[in-house]
């Protein structure tokens, strides 16, 4: 019996110690360090750009818009929005418009206006009859004393008075035929006040004004569609040319002064449309105030961009698109680029990790210049090095780590 009371002593020592191995290789294995997923990029030599990035919209450079000349009545429009026109074709027509009813008693008001005018001009016709029996009277004394003075049976004061009179008599039948003219005048508006609107003869233009386009273009707005009465300067429609396009960017006031005409800017109107470059030609000098998103008043600055197109996409541009604007102000080529996402403030430096054989490597870098996705680094990184994209609390120097 005590030969094998060391022998199992010696199996319980082997089995409480394999069972601390079993035990602490399952602690290990449940609470060892894991590696760190991370998501990484490859610094890049590349070019370099800082900008502005903001949006704006299309216009005309030149819109037309024509007016009613006159007051009148609008022929119903056969031209439709987007329609070409050319120089010179008839984009609408006016006629005359119809005199307002009038009612029955300045109806008769006008009828008695009407007959007074016809009785004077009746009494300007008998003194138009009587001064030409006149002046035939003072022609015929004044042929008379014509003879009878040059066979001396008169004297020459009495043929010279003789003549005188004819020539009073001609001026009264002067002044009798334009009272006779007034007399007509006033007749004739008599009957216009009373007359009323006669429709017009099948197809008749008559009195019909024309109105043609000054530029080939398109119809960019009808303000009537219909046929309709119209005053004077009232607008009619709009023409423009789309192929003479520019942009209108707002910029911050803060911002635009970094601008300079002549900076290129590229432009874009929506997912699958190719870019359209264009260049700033103008900066407008006052600024405007403008409520943002957040509901925050911004003084804001237009910036005019004109555009260079080429290709099937320019003509499918339009007056009041919106676009999205990337003006440059800055561009360096060939220089070393690291993603701004990978970025660290410490203190007053920036610092990134590099991951070095599984394990983020903290690293601090001097940069030059940055912008919304890369920055332009001065030192600290070299090409093809492969960085962690948003580093976090958790990411310590020399934690191991694995790419997603």
């Amino acid at each position: 019996m005590n030969n094998n009371t060391p022998s199992k002593k010696y199996r319980r020592w082997i089995g409480g110690a394999l069972l601390l191995a079993v035990s602490a290789a399952l602690v290990w294995a449940v609470y060892r360090p894991r590696p760190l997923l991370v998501d990484v990029a490859a610094v890049t030599i590349g070019s370099f750009e800082q900008s502005i990035d903001e949006d704006g919209r299309l216009r005309l450079k030149s819109r037309y818009v024509i007016t009613a000349p006159t007051q009148a009545e609008l022929m119903r429009p056969t031209l439709k929005v987007g329609d070409a026109v050319r120089a010179g074709d008839v984009v609408a027509a006016l006629v005359p418009v119809a005199p307002q009813m009038i009612d029955a008693r300045t109806r008769d008001v006008l009828q008695q206006r009407m007959g007074s005018a016809d009785a004077a001009r009746r009494a300007a016709a008998a003194q138009v009859q009587r001064a030409q029996t006149t002046l035939a009277q003072a022609a015929l004394e004044a042929e008379r004393a014509g003879k009878l003075a040059q066979d001396s049976f008169i004297s020459a004061a009495a043929r010279d008075q003789a003549a005188l009179a004819r020539q009073a008599a001609q001026q009264a039948l002067a002044a009798a035929l334009a009272e006779q003219g007034m007399a007509d005048f006033a007749l004739a508006e008599a009957r216009a006040a009373l007359s009323r609107a006669e429709p017009a003869d099948g197809g008749s233009t008559k009195g019909r004004w024309e109105l043609k386009s000054p530029v080939d273009g398109q119809v960019l707005k009808l303000h009537l569609e219909s046929a309709a009465p119209v005053s004077a300067g009232q607008p009619l429609l709009d023409i423009g040319d789309t192929a003479t396009m520019e942009a209108v960017i707002d910029v911050l006031s803060g911002e635009v002064r970094q601008i300079r005409p002549g900076a290129q800017v590229q432009l874009s109107l929506g997912s699958g449309a190719a870019p359209i470059a264009g260049q700033v030609t103008r900066i407008e000098p006052v600024a405007f105030t403008k409520v943002s998103a957040l509901g925050i008043e911004e003084q804001r600055v237009n910036v005019i961009v004109d555009l260079a197109q080429s290709g099937p996409g320019a003509q499918r541009l339009g007056d009041g698109f919106r676009i999205d604007a990337r003006i440059t102000l800055f561009k360096q080529p060939n220089a070393l680029l690291v993603p701004t996402a990978a970025l660290v403030r410490d203190a007053d430096q920036w610092r990134v990790f590099v991951v070095e054989a599984g394990r983020a490597r903290a690293r601090p870098v001097q940069i030059n210049d940055r912008n919304s996705d890369v920055a332009w680094l001065k030192e600290g990184l070299r090409d093809g090095e492969t960085v962690l994209l948003y580093p976090g609390s958790m990411v310590a120097d020399g934690q191991t780590v694995r790419v997603r």
